[in-house]
């Protein structure tokens, strides 16, 4: 099954300054959304795999699109993670089958490696509310000043029957982190935890 995008948005935050020192170089951010069309709003379906299906083809084209909005290298990458939030009409279990199954071995191609699980969130909204994703660093979990997260909101999504799917990329971590744990230049990526 090929997802039926309504709309995707594409968002970048770069920070240059906090508590008055400043950032060099800004530390960045990029998340893309794609608002698409939920094929089982309404009904109750025991096979969700179609689900899982778009899942690949989203982490796959929304990862690409933070590489290009960063406009670096997919080895330049950093941290990510993944969030979906359902409509009205649908289910929980809906984000689920788009994020877990599939979603991250095409992630992991667009950004290189990714031998930490990618985070993720999922729930259920309606037009305008925020959906979270949060952020980890995509070779070591251990990595806290990785630990983080995004934000986006679309005025008119989820509409009833649809999914809004997001993924997150950074090409650092917090700005100023000091509380201690695994540097990111120390890391090996070889278990997704050191």
């Amino acid at each position: 099954m090929t997802a039926r995008i309504r709309k995707i948005a594409v968002n970048i935050e770069e920070t240059h300054q906090e508590m008055g020192k400043s950032i060099s170089p800004a530390t960045r951010k990029a998340v893309a959304v794609a608002v698409i069309e939920n094929p089982f709003a309404g009904t109750y379906v025991e096979d969700l795999s179609d689900l899982m299906e778009i899942g690949a083809e989203l982490g796959a084209l929304l990862g690409r699109k933070c590489i290009e909005a960063l406009g670096i290298s997919p080895s330049e990458a950093e941290s990510y993670g993944k969030s979906a939030m359902v409509g009205e009409n649908g289910e929980l279990e809906h984000a689920a089958a788009i994020l877990h199954p599939k979603l991250g071995a095409p992630l992991r191609k667009e950004v290189e490696k990714g031998a930490a699980l990618v985070p993720s969130s999922k729930k259920m909204g309606g037009l305008g509310q925020v959906l979270d994703v949060p952020l980890g660093h995509k070779d070591a979990a251990y990595v806290r000043s990785h630990f983080d997260g995004i934000e986006v909101r679309l005025n008119d999504a989820p509409r009833a029957n649809e999914i809004m799917v997001a993924v997150a990329v950074t090409d650092s971590g917090r700005p100023l982190p000091r509380v201690g744990g695994l540097s990111a230049e120390d890391a090996v990526g070889q278990d997704g935890l050191r």
